[in-house]
């Protein structure tokens, strides 16, 4: 047997609600940030490497 079956219905519904927690606000993902697209370029100029 379930631990289910012993419980009574106050105490399914109590179990229900720690179960399932309250949806929170998601942050905004900076997909370009993790991508990677903001950094710098850096290229070889003659030997010396410059940002480009």
């Amino acid at each position: 047997m379930k631990i289910a079956d012993h419980l009574s219905d106050t105490q399914l519904k109590q179990l229900e609600r720690l179960k399932s927690p309250k949806k929170k606000k998601q942050e905004r993902i900076n997909w370009p940030e993790i991508m990677g697209m903001n950094r710098d370029i850096y290229k070889r100029n003659n030997g010396a490497i410059r940002r480009k």
